[in-house]
């Protein structure tokens, strides 16, 4: 049996309003203070957030200790359940240096850079862990900088026991979403995020294969996690502010790239301060969004549709390049510039698990759960709105009309919320107290 006090010397401590203490090895925090690391400390876990939610200014830096802990945890957990039968000292050293540096390669600003033709994370993460100093660092610690980055990294191959830890690293209950539920939900002072983490720690098995496994008697663990998941996105993630506020970032970035104004090798060493540095310092006309977000001015909703996935002027329109077609047909319609409006579309998003449950012999999906796939399908309906947003100052009550309009024609179907134009609003143009607890 591995046992973890002796096979790993964690002398080093880190305090955590979340999970309290913390402890490491010092090789790891040695690791830590590299600079691909550091870079973590200056990006907030959920960027725009803090404009809605004032208290979401942790970091991704604080979120990666986080997801180090449960790991550890975790890990420590299964080979007290014979996982050591096949998981080796070095892998399980591999196996924390990944938790701890999964996010090192993670763009600023959240997920605005998502969907955009950019790296995945992931391999920017696995790239960064092969690099030095961080790979002479992370051997230090006992791992294998190459099997990291393998956990890391789901495109590389894998043994057995790399296939192993690179399951128990994402899933639905993984170390990554088991901290930033808990973390997201007490920074932003809302209960829907919280776990009850002993529980389920205590109730997973190991499998060589399959990872990890639950009885039927958990079934509530997992059915917990995902409904937490989807109150988190409809309060928090996708609350409709931050959607926008996501959006304005989006549509700056994606802007340049298509314009050759920033290139992709650009924007994956920048933090949450050097992003907007960089944008200021080109010229294109998109860069108007991302300085109206640097002043927290963000573009005022003016109407919103429910995606049907069934409706193909709705799926066109999750091609980027199909939605500022999109944006710039509505733009000459109303007689404004296509850096005043922009189409927010969420991506799409999945409430299912694939974890197998010893009890009842099948996958969790098919299991005697709540969690159906006609209740799946009502969860992702119910979050995912179509939004079109335009800048204050260009919102008179006449453009407005005019843009629902041509926005219920475009799409083919009819706003079920239309905004008041700011001569009909005492709303500040940036955002307001009122605003940031309105759901």
């Amino acid at each position: 049996m591995i046992l973890f006090s002796e096979a790993f010397k964690l002398t080093e401590a880190v305090r955590d309003p979340v999970w309290h203490h913390i402890y490491l090895t010092e090789a790891l925090m040695n690791a830590a203070a590299s600079p691909a690391f550091r870079r973590l400390w200056k990006i907030q876990q959920l960027g725009p957030t803090s404009l809605v939610y004032p208290g979401a200014t942790h970091t991704r830096a604080a979120h990666s200790f986080g997801v180090y802990h449960v790991a550890l945890r975790l890990l420590s957990t299964l080979c007290e359940k014979d996982a050591d039968q096949w998981v080796t000292r070095q892998g399980c050293a591999s196996f924390l240096a990944a938790a701890l540096f999964h996010d090192i390669g993670h763009f600023p600003y959240t997920h605005s850079l998502k969907e955009l033709p950019l790296k995945d994370h992931e391999d920017l993460s696995s790239s960064l862990i092969l690099s030095e100093p961080l790979k002479t660092l992370i051997a230090k610690t006992g791992a294998d900088p190459e099997q990291t980055a393998a956990i890391v990294s789901h495109q590389n191959t894998a043994d057995d026991e790399t296939r192993f830890f690179r399951i128990l690293l994402s899933g639905v209950l993984d170390p990554d979403k088991l901290d930033y539920l808990n973390r997201d939900a007490y920074y932003c002072g809302v209960p829907y995020g919280i776990q009850d983490t002993d529980f389920i720690l205590s109730r997973l098995k190991p499998d060589k294969q399959k990872g990890i496994y639950l009885d039927s008697a958990s079934l509530m663990s997992i059915e917990h996690v995902l409904f937490s998941k989807y109150m988190m996105y409809r309060a928090v993630y996708w609350h409709k502010y931050v959607r926008i506020a996501t959006a304005m970032m989006k549509k700056t970035i994606f802007a340049a790239l298509k314009k050759n104004v920033i290139c992709p090798e650009e924007l994956y060493s920048l933090d949450d301060s050097s992003i907007f540095t960089l944008i200021g310092s080109k010229n294109f006309e998109e860069k108007f969004c991302a300085e109206q977000l640097e002043k927290h001015s963000l573009f005022q909703i003016i109407a919103e549709i429910p995606f049907d996935e069934n409706n193909s002027r709705h799926t066109e329109l999750e091609n980027l390049e199909k939605r500022t077609a999109a944006e710039i047909k509505l733009a000459e319609a109303a007689g404004t510039k296509l850096c005043n409006l922009l189409i927010d579309i969420p991506e799409r998003i999945s409430f299912e698990s694939n974890l197998w449950i010893s009890g009842e012999n099948c996958p969790f999906s098919s299991s005697s759960t709540v969690f159906t796939p006609d209740t799946v399908k009502a969860f992702t309906q119910n979050l995912r709105i179509i939004r079109l947003g335009l800048c204050r100052e260009e919102a008179s009550e006449q453009r407005i009309k005019k843009l629902k309009s041509e926005f219920e024609a475009l799409l083919g179907s009819s706003a079920h919320k239309t905004f008041p134009s700011n001569s009909q609003s005492s709303a500040p143009q940036q955002v307001s107290a009122s605003r940031k607890l309105e759901r």
